[in-house]
């Protein structure tokens, strides 16, 4: 199969995935007589406490400019001192690139960086790996924590989602179905690191960018910055809780259940994590904090949209900064 034609069969099964579980969980949403979903969702937005909102995207955007510092220092081993504006500028433009396509934000971050700063490619890519490889150290170990806080609960709910195999058949457990999906990911990702040349020529490149986290100076600040980071994101998580009736007296043990779930969520690789987040997270505030159908899948929608907002305002005021950067340098060169 054309390789161009096997991409973009790729992202239509992405999109039409997200589409379908987005309609999946609106399709839950059931209104009272005589008014419609959206007149719900309205009327939600309204009664939401914008000052908490207003909050959770300053904390947003304090999480970037650390995670934008923390790049800066990852790259400065490498030899490439790039400005704090141009990694802030390139970090924002990538999750605008990331609502669209998949994961593609990683790539055209270190490309708007090499515009911006002249960063080598290759090497500031190798960066990137080295902070999700930190990242999902973060992530898994805030779930972990949050499975011993609220364990019966957050057991309860993956029990619950076990999955019939066929009628009058056992059904599937996730716990088996993470296990296998595992043990399938470890054994392709040796398979393609030993195959695949390609591949092993691109890892090459950037292998400077990958040790570059061994030669920093201050490596007690790159923690302290990566653990900032996340916790940022957790008190993000709460003042979203707060913003709403329905969830404010939920406390913070439900932020810490709803931090795991909406995490697995995200990881998803779906633009944003649309469509799997409206799906899990409302079935966990049903579930296990006995919320409103109606309401958890409102709470979900306002939430992730006014989140989505934020990363397409910074992306595309970025994109248009990078952009008039990048076209004034150009004169200065001539």
């Amino acid at each position: 199969m054309n390789k161009k034609l096997k991409t973009v069969l790729q992202y239509l099964s992405l999109i039409i995935l997200t589409v379908s579980l987005l309609w999946l969980s609106l399709r839950g949403l059931q209104v009272g007589e005589g008014e419609n979903k959206a007149d719900f969702l309205w009327q939600a937005w309204q009664k939401s406490k914008k000052s908490y909102l207003i909050l959770m995207a300053v904390t947003v955007m304090i999480s970037h400019v650390i995670r934008a510092e923390r790049w800066r220092m990852l790259l400065n081993p490498t030899g490439n001192h790039i400005t704090f504006v141009g990694s802030f500028l390139s970090l924002l433009t990538g999750y605008l690139v990331n609502l669209a396509v998949p994961r593609g934000g990683e790539v055209s971050r270190c490309y708007n960086l090499y515009q911006l700063e002249k960063t080598p490619v290759e090497v500031s890519f190798g960066t990137v790996v080295v902070e999700r490889i930190i990242d999902v150290i973060c992530l898994v170990t805030l779930i972990a924590i949050s499975f011993i806080v609220e364990w019966t609960k957050l057991k309860a709910f993956i029990d619950s989602l076990n999955i019939p195999t066929q009628s009058g058949s056992p059904s599937v457990s996730p716990w088996t179905i993470l296990v296998v999906l595992g043990i399938i990911g470890f054994v392709a990702a040796i398979y393609l690191l030993r195959k695949n040349k390609k591949l092993k020529k691109i890892i090459d490149g950037f292998k400077e960018g990958l040790l570059a986290v061994f030669r920093l100076k201050n490596k007690a600040l790159f923690i302290f910055y990566s653990i900032s980071i996340w916790l940022l994101y957790f008190i993000m998580s709460y003042f979203v809780l707060k913003a709403f009736a329905e969830t404010e007296q939920l406390g913070l043990s439900a932020v810490v259940t709803l931090f795991a779930i909406g995490s697995i969520a995200m990881a998803a690789p779906l633009p944003g994590g649309a469509g799997s987040y409206h799906t899990l997270v409302p079935l966990g505030l049903v579930m296990l904090y006995n919320l409103p159908q109606a309401d958890a899948i409102a709470f979900v929608f306002i939430f992730h949209g006014w989140q989505t907002f934020i990363q397409i305002l910074g992306g595309v005021v970025s994109l248009i900064i990078s952009y008039l950067i990048i076209r004034w340098k150009s004169r200065q060169q001539k």
